[in-house]
C-alpha cells in the first residue's frame, strides 16, 4: 500500500510538471522576447541620440560658418522712435544731417531726398534755401541749346558724390559706395544694423587676417569692409554744442537716416491713433446700439397655458 501511495504520488508530480511546462516555457520566451525588445529599443533610442547629436552639432558648424558669412547679429538698441505713439527726435535729425553732410556725403549718396524735404523737420525755409544755393547743379539746356550751371534750389536733390558707379569704384578700391536714403529699409535689422557697422570696428581677432586697403568689422559679411572707421570723437563740431562722441554721432546720423526712409512715420503714426480712436466710439456706440435693441427679448416673460 506505502509503495501504492509512494508510486502515484510521483505519477502526480510528473503530471503537474507536464501541465506547468508549458506554461513555464511560455513565460521564459515571453521574457526573452521582453528582453530582445528592450534591446532593440536602446539601440534605436542610441542611434537617435547619435543622430540628434550629429545634427547639433552639424547646426553648430553651420551657424558659426553663416555667422562668418553674414556677420554678428546686431544688438536691438532703445531706439526714441519706436514706440507706438513716438516721433521723431527732430534735433537728433538735424545732427545727424551734420555729420551725413561732413562726413558720409563725400561718397555715399541720397538720391531720392531733396532739399525740400528738410523744411520744418530739421531747418527752417530760409535756412534750407541758403544750404541748398551753397551747390551748383547742371540745368539746361538753354535757349541756346547749351547746358549751364546754376545755385541749387529748394526742388534739387542731395547732389552725387560721383558722376557715375564707375568713378565710384575706381575711386574707392572697387567698392561701390551705396546709396543711403532707404538704407535703414534695405537691410535686415536696418536701424541696429547701421549702428552696428559704424561703431562696430575693431582690431581682427588672432587667426584672422585682413588685406591691404580692408578693415576688420564683425557686423559687415565677411568681416571685411572697405568703408575705414569715419565716425571718431569730435569728427565734427555740432550746432547746438551737443558733444560729439562716437556713439552720439552714430546715433544721430542713424535718426536721420531713419526718417529719410520713412519720413511718413509720425503722420501715420498720428492718423492710426485717430483711426483706432473713431473705432473705438463706433464699437462702443454698437454695443449699445445692440443693448437697446435685444432688451426687449432678452427682458420678455413667457407665460405657458398649461390648461387649455
Amino acid at each position: 500500500m506505502a509503495a501504492g501511495r509512494g508510486i502515484s504520488q510521483i505519477l502526480r508530480r510528473s503530471f503537474q510538471f507536464q501541465l506547468l511546462a508549458p506554461s513555464l516555457v511560455s513565460m521564459i520566451r515571453q521574457e526573452d522576447a521582453i528582453e530582445s525588445s528592450c534591446l532593440k529599443s536602446l539601440g534605436v533610442l542610441a542611434l537617435v541620440g547619435a543622430g540628434v547629436s550629429g545634427i547639433l552639432s552639424f547646426g553648430a558648424v553651420v551657424y558659426a560658418s553663416d555667422e562668418a558669412e553674414h556677420g554678428l547679429p546686431a544688438p536691438s538698441y532703445p531706439w526714441p522712435h519706436k514706440g507706438i505713439l513716438s516721433s521723431y527726435d527732430h534735433a537728433s535729425i538735424r545732427r545727424g544731417h551734420q555729420v551725413y553732410q561732413q562726413v558720409c556725403a563725400s561718397c555715399h549718396s541720397m538720391s531720392l531726398i531733396s532739399y525740400r524735404d528738410l523744411v520744418g523737420v530739421a531747418y527752417t525755409e530760409e535756412e534750407t534755401k541758403a544750404m541748398a544755393a551753397e551747390i551748383e547743379v547742371v540745368d539746361g539746356p538753354n535757349d541756346e541749346g547749351e547746358m549751364f550751371t546754376r545755385p541749387g534750389k529748394l526742388s534739387d536733390r542731395f547732389p552725387q558724390p560721383y558722376p557715375n558707379e564707375q568713378a565710384a569704384r575706381y575711386a574707392n578700391g572697387g567698392a561701390y559706395p551705396p546709396d543711403l536714403s532707404l538704407i535703414t529699409k534695405a537691410r535686415h535689422n536696418g536701424q541696429n544694423y547701421v549702428f552696428a557697422l559704424l561703431t562696430g570696428y575693431r582690431d581682427p581677432p588672432a587667426g584672422v587676417s585682413i588685406r591691404e586697403g580692408l578693415h576688420y568689422n564683425a557686423y559687415f559679411p565677411g568681416g571685411a569692409i572697405a568703408m575705414p572707421k569715419m565716425l571718431m570723437d569730435g569728427a565734427v563740431e555740432y550746432e547746438d554744442g551737443t558733444p560729439a562722441t562716437e556713439s552720439q554721432m552714430g546715433k544721430d546720423v542713424v535718426t536721420f537716416l531713419s526718417w529719410a526712409a520713412e519720413p511718413e512715420m509720425e503722420e501715420r503714426k498720428l492718423m492710426g491713433f485717430k483711426w483706432i480712436f473713431v473705432l473705438s466710439l463706433a464699437l462702443l456706440q454698437a454695443a449699445y446700439y445692440r443693448r437697446l435693441k435685444w432688451s426687449v427679448f432678452k427682458s420678455r416673460k413667457l407665460v405657458l397655458d398649461v390648461v387649455n
